[in-house]
């Protein structure tokens, strides 16, 4: 039983990533789709698709994205963890690297990067770090 999808979603992205595999495979659920896609809007990953028909065998297949030898993913951190969670208003949302990466945010309006929720005026509950 895993106590933190999310954590777990971003360690086995960055054990993928880091071993330089070509793509990383996670159980499904709405969240961690959701949070597959910003990484497909954002431009870090190629690809993302949803394998399987039942709940049982849901996978979320992650494609990995690389320029020549370089990693396109520098880091993933968690910053709100079940035991502390970690919020923050319209005007407190934290940069990454001074806008190089980005922020998700659980909102009231779903998952979003931290430049969206700025932008709609939204604060909420920081999810990770990625750049």
């Amino acid at each position: 039983m895993v106590t933190d999808p999310i954590a777990d979603m971003l360690t086995r992205i960055r054990n993928a990533n880091s071993a330089r595999h070509d793509e990383v495979s996670i159980p499904y659920s709405n969240l961690k789709n959701q949070l597959a896609n910003i990484l497909l809007n954002e431009g870090f990953v190629a690809d993302v698709k949803v394998t399987g028909d039942t709940p049982a065998t849901k996978n979320i297949v992650v494609t990995l994205k690389y320029k020549g030898n370089e990693r396109v993913i520098s880091g993933l951190k968690r910053v709100s963890k079940p035991g502390l969670r970690q919020y923050a208003k319209c005007n407190e949302i934290p940069k990454v690297l001074n806008g190089l990466g980005i922020v998700v945010m659980s909102t009231s309006e779903g998952l979003m990067t931290g430049k969206a929720a700025k932008a709609k005026g939204l604060g909420g509950e920081v999810l990770a770090y990625i750049w």
